[in-house]
């Protein structure tokens, strides 16, 4: 793949429209998290790529008996909700859907399909008190920016297993975060991380109860306002704003105190080789803070395999 194939995916003049996806895929991640059993990290309650756009997987209901998925069609731009039951709905994702009609719609089929959950009726860390039943002034979803965001993470994915393969120790799936809207893998070390806070939140203390090293991809906010690749270490070693970056453009910059690699997606972009780019961006964030931390690098390195 040259750089040419990568869409060119901006946030700056396209934030309602990813506004209003980002608040499509809270609800349906709700959802799962709803009647998904517990699983370290939340690793329980996020999204998946696949070949036709993002997907639940499989969700047990029925007292487990049954199974359903929810599926974001971006080619056909509809919401499919299929069953094991041989129960198939679907709603259409027009230009200008609301966040309101889509909540509304969506629990409608749900009971017509006899899965019965509830949810926090309200976005998650987004600051908005409105209610999603309520929030028919978010109505920006547009077709062309949620096919370009799928597109770009279609490739982003495969890079991102191709890295989380060459790594022997606990790893989490290639998934996408629902509450920050970021496509992320973690590698982790084993050991026990120290004891965050008492007033942290409990989601962050599931979620960073060991060390780890984090990598992943979001379309940008209102604080970074363009697409980008990230990595951070849990927890921060001291120093690791000095260790050294691939590519050049690569950066260290603060957030919340500690350094975060970002290499932004434009740049990327302008790479020759924008995969083994993407791949040296990561393995240099990983050596920086698995160097710093003491992890056992070589130990956990997966050789290539030859003369198969």
């Amino acid at each position: 793949m040259n750089s040419n194939s990568l869409p060119d995916l901006k946030y700056v003049g396209f934030e309602k429209e990813k506004l209003s996806l980002h608040l499509l895929l809270q609800m349906v991640g709700k959802i799962k998290l709803g009647l998904m059993p517990r699983k370290n990290h939340w690793w329980n309650i996020t999204h998946y790529v696949n070949q036709q756009g993002l997907s639940t997987g499989a969700i047990p209901y029925n007292n487990g008996f049954s199974n359903f998925s929810i599926d974001f069609n971006f080619i056909k731009h509809q919401l499919e909700i299929a069953t094991s039951e041989g129960g198939f709905e679907l709603l259409k994702l027009k230009n200008g859907l609301s966040v309101s009609y889509f909540y509304n719609d969506i629990f409608k089929v749900l009971k017509t399909l006899d899965i019965k959950v509830d949810i926090v009726d309200k976005p998650f860390d987004l600051g908005i008190q409105n209610k999603f039943s309520n929030l028919s002034e978010v109505h920006h979803y547009h077709k062309d920016y949620a096919e370009k965001l799928w597109k770009s993470l279609v490739w982003i994915n495969g890079v991102f297993n191709e890295f989380s393969g060459s790594f022997y120790g606990k790893t989490c799936p290639v998934h996408l975060y629902w509450h920050s809207m970021d496509l992320a893998v973690t590698r982790f070390s084993g050991k026990k991380a120290p004891k965050m806070p008492d007033a942290a939140r409990l989601s962050d203390k599931d979620a960073y109860s060991h060390e780890c090293i984090s990598f992943g991809f979001w379309p940008g906010d209102d604080t970074l306002k363009e697409p980008a690749f990230y990595s951070y270490t849990f927890p921060n070693p001291e120093g690791l704003e000095k260790q050294t970056l691939q590519p050049k453009t690569a950066i260290w910059e603060m957030e919340s105190g500690s350094p975060m690699a970002l290499l932004t997606y434009a740049n990327l972009r302008s790479e020759k080789n924008p995969r083994q780019a993407l791949l040296n961006f990561m393995e240099s964030a990983y050596l920086a803070g698995a160097g710093l931390l003491g992890w056992s690098i070589e130990a956990l390195k997966v050789p290539k395999l030859t003369n198969l």
